[in-house]
């Protein structure tokens, strides 16, 4: 049994094979997806929603939640109405979580000051809904910029909470690892774990308890080898799992069982019965 805690299952390159994708994802074993809501900006991220509650005990498909946030990619169109909209979208009982929120300093498609401000009023939502937040962080080129200005602010402002959250697609050192771990997240590896070049990421995975680690595609984005290149989709996670079994020196399915154990440990949430 998997799961894929992190999957944009709303991106318009699954418009003509949503449904086929995700009985796919059920034959590879995967019985858990979470459906990252940031949409195209803040006008879309209800869409990751609308996906869990279209497909909800539908058989042979695994079971969909949902979250929703303003990427920072998007931050610059963060107003009132779409903090608001946050809020509203927090309430719901499908959504696990807000993210994916943080900080990008590889495109810079938002001013930084902005970014900043964005990801501040989000986990202010965040924590007046109880919610977990999913972080994303992308530094400059050859740069750690954006992951300590990151855990700066997680240290600052969510740490206190208690609520923690989620590093996805970890890319960072061994020692921001550490320190998101102090602030109770999981760490979450994506698809870019099985690259060649990716050692840095292997020798992080191979470091973090095996309680606190996620598997997840990313998808459509990242494709694990050997389909890399390609549009990746939730059953490539196994590829993940894998490789973090090879990494730990377990067996794949004690991978998957852990990894799944994590994710329902952390949100609370529990398993899917086969159908």
């Amino acid at each position: 049994m998997l799961i894929d805690s992190h999957a944009h299952l709303d991106s318009p390159r699954y418009a003509e094979d949503r449904e086929a994708l995700l009985h796919r994802a059920w034959d590879a074993g995967v019985r858990t997806i979470l459906s990252i809501g940031i949409g195209e900006g803040p006008e879309t991220m209800h869409q990751a929603l609308e996906i869990s509650r279209q497909y909800k005990d539908q058989p042979e498909i695994p079971r969909i939640f949902a979250s929703a946030g303003i990427h920072p990619h998007e931050a610059s169109l963060a107003d009132d109405a779409a903090y608001a909209k946050l809020d509203q979208l927090l309430q719901q009982p499908e959504v696990i979580a807000c993210g994916e929120i943080g900080l990008d300093y590889y495109y810079d498609n938002s001013p930084r000051d902005i970014q900043k401000a964005a990801f501040r009023r989000q986990m202010e939502i965040a924590a007046a809904r109880q919610q977990p937040i999913i972080i994303h962080c992308r530094p400059s080129e050859n740069s750690t910029n954006a992951w300590d200005d990151t855990l700066d602010l997680l240290e600052a402002q969510w740490k206190r909470t208690g609520l923690g959250g989620i590093l996805h697609c970890f890319t960072g050192e061994w020692d921001h690892a550490r320190r998101a771990l102090d602030a109770g997240f999981l760490i979450s590896f994506a698809g870019n774990i099985t690259f060649p070049k990716a050692q840095p990421i292997r020798d992080a995975a191979s470091q973090v308890p095996l309680d606190c680690i996620l598997v997840e595609t990313d998808a459509p984005f990242l494709a694990p080898v050997p389909n890399r290149g390609k549009r990746n989709e939730p059953a490539f996670v196994r590829e993940v799992a894998a490789k973090l079994a090879e990494l730990r020196q377990i067996d794949s399915e004690a991978a998957a069982s852990r990894t799944t154990e994590n994710f329902h440990r952390f949100f609370g949430t529990a398993p899917q019965l086969e159908s």
